[in-house]
């Protein structure tokens, strides 16, 4: 059973600054791609960012040049950064995992951006 723990949500200031992180329970390698999605108050789920297994970045429109995903294999975790932080950003954060056409899903991490 693959698991993903994400961790680094929280509240945070406009303008300011946040991480992410999830640690996946095996060889982040073993995936094709691993991203972040996220889900605002009242509105669906949406994609983020991904990078798949031979290092590619892909971003959301909305994400470009203020987010930024990364790994890091020796700890078989992944990344997000985000600067700066918009209160439009507030939402929960998940974390994926894909394999051939399955997605594993990490439980969420919140995020609120406010002042």
């Amino acid at each position: 059973q693959v698991q993903l723990l994400e961790s680094g949500g929280g509240l945070a200031q406009p303008g300011g600054s946040l991480s992410l992180s999830c640690a996946a329970s095996e060889n982040i390698f073993n995936f094709n791609a691993m991203g972040w999605y996220r889900q605002a108050p009242g509105r669906q789920r949406e994609l983020v960012a991904t990078v798949n297994v031979g290092g590619r970045e892909d971003y959301a429109d909305f994400a470009e040049g203020r987010f930024a995903i990364w790994r890091e294999h020796a700890k078989n975790t992944i990344y997000l950064s985000i600067y700066p932080l918009k209160p439009e950003d507030t939402g929960v954060y998940y974390c994926i995992a894909r394999r051939g056409s399955y997605d594993y899903w990490g439980q969420g991490t919140q995020v609120t951006v406010s002042s």
